[in-house]
């Protein structure tokens, strides 16, 4: 039986040292800035991404991984005898995904599976690591591939963005009723569902929005164990630094992983977004 390879992107923003403990093969969108070309953490990293971002005039714009890097990746792990399962960036928001089915249309009857995760940032990082070690463990291509669709019912992330701006901008949410009042220093809680960005509740004040994020997250694992959380934000280190410790406290948490929203995530939430992933019971 063929090893499995783990192929995502980089929005899912994973530590590098699960990428290197797993061997996952990363591949970067890229970022378009004031004429120049980035791949999302490469060439730009995010400290000085929003740094910049924070005080430039012009908005960055993003491209998904092409059908040729995925080809290439797909080419070279076929060559070292691995089956591949391919887990990108949900299809609801970026055309990463089309980009890898069309690749693997390329080839004949090899083992290359795509899975629309339906995910982005650190909640995608969950469902690759479950599947990473599932294969890890010796799954064949079908199990790990069925251990990604699993998990996907195991996982939630909810976020709050410092302004709306970016997200109109993006178009990535509509300018309807529920988003009123962001002027007035109420913080909108979004969710990923269904692969898209969708309104949860809006609270006032950053600190009210991360109370009830916590609590969204309590109520969703409803008890649940082997409980995985992940804090990730967009120039707010303190902010989530402190969220971690004490999400990880009071939902007793296994594992518990600081990092990023990558920039070209970031590009649609702009700086001061923080955010909580959980996988659950698995």
């Amino acid at each position: 039986m063929k090893k499995v390879a783990i192929v995502t992107d980089s929005t899912a923003y994973l530590p590098q040292q699960y990428v290197d403990e797993f061997g996952i093969h990363v591949l970067p969108l890229t970022l378009q800035w004031d004429g120049k070309s980035y791949r999302d953490g490469v060439d730009i990293l995010p400290d000085e991404f929003y740094t910049r971002l924070a005080g430039s005039s012009t908005l960055p714009t993003t491209s998904q991984a092409t059908v040729f890097d995925f080809v290439e990746v797909f080419k070279k792990l076929l060559k070292e005898d691995y089956a591949i399962l391919t887990l990108p960036i949900s299809s609801g928001i970026s055309g990463t995904y089309d980009s890898a089915v069309q690749a693997r249309a390329q080839f004949g009857d090899v083992p290359i599976e795509v899975v629309d995760t339906r995910l982005v940032s650190m909640a995608l990082s969950f469902q690759v690591l479950a599947a990473a070690r599932a294969a890890r463990d010796g799954a064949s291509l079908e199990e790990a591939k069925q251990v990604a669709i699993k998990a996907y019912d195991h996982i939630g992330v909810y976020f709050v963005v410092d302004t709306l701006k970016y997200l109109h901008a993006g178009g990535r949410i509509g300018g309807g009723k529920r988003f009123m009042g962001t002027a007035l220093n109420i913080k909108p809680i979004l969710e990923i569902r269904e692969g898209k960005i969708e309104a949860v509740k809006s609270v006032i004040s950053i600190n009210k929005a991360l109370e009830a994020m916590v609590q969204l997250v309590e109520a969703d694992i409803q008890g649940r164990s082997p409980v995985r959380i992940s804090v990730f934000h967009a120039l707010a280190e303190a902010k989530a630094q402190a969220l971690l410790e004490s999400a990880a406290k009071r939902l007793k948490a296994d594992e518990a992983i600081l990092s990023y929203v990558s920039p070209v995530i970031g590009c649609h939430v702009g700086p001061g977004t923080l955010s909580i992933a959980y996988m659950a019971g698995m």
